[in-house]
């Protein structure tokens, strides 16, 4: 038998991000309380947030949707190692290349920082009324509440992008959005009444 705590180890050791424990233990409790049963996940990684959100209740059903092979493949293997392959279905390939006609309970992006407003706005199409985006990583280590510089040009431009989207949800009259300082940052989105 397979632990979490493996496919946590195996993360650290490769340098894959995945989400800090407190912001996951907050999804899964979010997910368990508001009885979410349909996820989308854009950003499989090594698959362990999808196994983790599985493994919440016997009805939960995983979308996720991975770019890089290496990855991916690890994903495969992993969600092999738990018996869910019935239950998580992973696909490789660019999320902006993927059509999904499903409606889902969460949407839940943790990918590419710098497309979040893309993310966004293509998969809110296939939110269900009542469903919500989850967004992780705001926060950005802390970087996106710095005022100090940032040495790394590419680090600036994820950060702008991600204060970017901070005030594109802000700013969003369809959504309202609830910011909480867990883990690296999250936000919940559901659509304005």
């Amino acid at each position: 038998m397979v632990h979490i705590q493996e496919l946590e180890k195996y993360a650290k050791e490769n340098n894959i991000p995945i989400m800090e424990t407190d912001g996951i233990e907050f999804l899964l409790t979010y997910i368990k309380e508001n009885n979410i049963k349909n996820i989308l996940e854009i950003g499989a990684a090594i698959g362990y947030s999808a196994i983790r959100m599985c493994l919440v209740d016997s009805d939960i059903k995983v979308t996720t949707i991975e770019r890089d092979e290496k990855r991916y493949k690890e994903a495969i293997k992993n969600i092999k190692l738990f018996n869910l392959e019935d239950r998580i279905n992973i696909i490789f390939d660019d999320a902006f290349n993927v059509e999904l006609n499903d409606s889902y309970d969460l949407i839940f992006i943790d990918a590419a920082k710098s497309q979040y407003i893309k993310f966004f706005e293509k998969f809110k199409l296939n939110l269900k009324d009542n469903g919500v985006i989850l967004s992780d990583n705001l926060n950005f280590h802390g970087l996106t509440h710095t005022e100090k510089e940032i040495k790394s040009r590419n680090v600036r431009g994820i950060v702008r992008k991600l204060n970017n989207y901070i005030e594109f949800l802000k700013e969003n009259k369809e959504f309202d959005t609830t910011f909480y300082e867990i883990g690296d940052g999250i936000s919940i989105s559901k659509r304005s009444k």
